[in-house]
């Protein structure tokens, strides 16, 4: 009866995630506690029982919080449902390896070192391995169910997301003492000094008092900051319609008609539109110039749009794709370009293709393309702006880089059609609002179905869309100039966390010997 209520807390963990996360419930503050009930089931068993637990837990979580997948195969990448579903059930068993390889340590180590501290950095750990083995997926790591507490997160300017992160889990392990405690009638002391409570307490409280600090003072600075006139444009073009070459004239339209709209209410610097928002390739089509003659040049706007590029090639070898941004400057010349440098795996290109060849259908609809390479900062008026196209925001490092090499607005522009109705749209902007934070920049988001929106550099979401209507939001950002301690050095931290798990296993491999 005991090894069934131990399975039980492995699933009540995962339920209890899923209840954290934008898109589903939003109750962010479970995620203070979700991970006690796996913890108590993985502390008291061997460590292969635990890995059972961690997967359960993992399986869980995942495949609720994950499940559009299946919306984008099936509906746009023409696969059945059942290999739709496959793909969805091997992603969702793949993340929750790192579930399994954290109930396996916490059960291997139990009896060795304090999991107090061990804990919390073994989690981060493997969320930096996630972020970057197989090109990495840090989809919706813990810190981003905080992406609303505003108050809490600035501490993402020091450490990044990750040290949101460690935070959570330091509570859970601490909640897991007392419980832990109070089911083996010991006395907590026992089981945690008062050095390591004192020490917990510190470290809440500095985290805390600092991201309060930090936030008024943001909200001070940004009031007195140089600002940009920026307009996001959401176009709402259906993904069946989108590259089909008679609706591409129409599609020009819909979004002159949406961008001359936002200029009639407010006098706008910027105009943002979503990833691919040109279905052609503006170098070679006709469209481009009936777009600078009709609303830049006109209206006297700089204009930066997703659109493809193509890099022809000579005799038989094969021309490049690219997924890209394009900055259209007022008299109608293109004055800068970004290509996506992180590419999605079988959303943008097929790895080891030779042995998947079934699911070359994804690829086609959306195209094969080559990734693109670091690039300065695109230039408007007084802004710097550092482009993350789609799946970039997701990844800490490329809007640090951005911020490095003098970036003072992100922009990310997306397509999210891919997903329908589902949570992933807002899954994708929780993690938008921490590139926001982690690098105190303004950050201007345009998606073709939503949700788009205007972030300061605090992460107040200023302004945002709904969802599969056409929408257009326009608003002044603050300029904020220089990196932050993050942008600077606090990227290590992640990195540090892994590092550490080396003493860490040589302690418990010397103390079982």
């Amino acid at each position: 009866m005991a090894s069934k209520r131990k399975y039980l807390l492995a699933l009540l963990s995962g339920f209890l995630l899923i209840l954290t996360f934008p898109g589903t419930f939003g109750l962010g503050f479970c995620a203070w506690f979700a991970l006690v009930p796996l913890l108590l089931a993985a502390s008291e068993v061997k460590p292969g029982r635990a890995a059972i637990f961690g997967l359960i837990c993992g399986i869980t979580h995942y495949t609720f919080l994950i499940y559009w997948v299946v919306i984008a195969m099936c509906r746009y990448g023409g696969l059945s449902l059942w290999v739709s579903g496959l793909a969805l059930l091997l992603l969702a068993l793949y993340m929750s390896l790192y579930f399994v390889i954290f109930a396996v340590g916490i059960s291997w180590a139990k009896d060795h070192i304090p999991l107090l501290w061990f804990a919390p950095i073994f989690w981060v750990a493997l969320d930096l391995l996630r972020s970057k083995l197989f090109t990495g997926f840090p989809w919706q790591d813990l810190a981003y169910s905080q992406y609303n507490y505003l108050q809490l997160i600035q501490i993402s300017d020091l450490f990044g997301h990750h040290g949101v992160t460690y935070l959570i889990v330091l509570a859970n392990t601490f909640l897991f003492t007392l419980v832990a405690a109070y089911r083996k009638n010991r006395s907590f002391k026992k089981l945690c000094s008062a050095r390591s409570i004192m020490a917990v307490f510190m470290i809440v409280f500095f985290a805390f008092a600092y991201s309060i600090i930090r936030f008024n003072q943001v909200s001070g600075i940004t009031k007195d900051a140089e600002t940009l006139a920026v307009a996001v444009v959401q176009g709402n073009i259906p993904q069946d319609q989108k590259w089909v070459r008679s609706f591409q004239k129409k599609t020009v339209n819909t979004y002159i008609d949406l961008s001359k709209k936002a200029m009639a209410e407010k006098k706008v610097d910027l105009l943002v539109w979503p990833e691919t928002a040109m279905p052609y390739y503006p170098l070679e089509s006709r469209f481009l110039p009936y777009l600078v003659d009709n609303l830049i040049r006109t209206k006297q706007v700089n204009l930066l749009t997703g659109a493809p590029h193509r890099e022809k090639a000579e005799q038989a070898e094969k021309s490049r794709l690219f997924n890209s941004s394009f900055l259209v400057e007022p008299p109608g010349y293109i004055i800068g370009r970004y290509d996506k440098q992180h590419l999605v795996p079988f959303g943008e290109y097929v790895p080891l293709r030779k042995f998947l060849p079934f699911l070359e259908p994804i690829v086609e609809a959306v195209g094969d393309f080559t990734p693109g390479k670091s690039q300065s900062p695109l230039i408007v008026n007084n802004a710097g702006i550092g482009v993350l196209i789609c799946f970039e925001s997701i990844f800490p490092e490329l809007a640090r880089l951005h911020t490095v090499q003098g970036a003072n607005l992100l922009v990310n522009i997306t397509n999210d059609a891919w997903y329908g109705r589902s949570s992933a749209p807002w899954q994708h902007l929780s993690m938008a609002v921490f590139r926001a934070v982690e690098n105190k920049k303004s950050l201007a988001r345009a998606a073709n179905t939503g949700v788009s929106a205007l972030i300061d550099p605090a992460g107040r979401l200023l302004t945002t869309s709904p969802l599969f209507e056409p929408y257009y939001l326009a608003s002044d950002l603050p300029l904020l100039k220089g990196p932050t301690f993050f942008s600077a050095y606090g990227y290590h931290f992640a990195t540090a966390c892994l590092i550490a798990m080396v003493p860490f296993f040589l302690i418990v491999w010397r103390k079982k010997k």
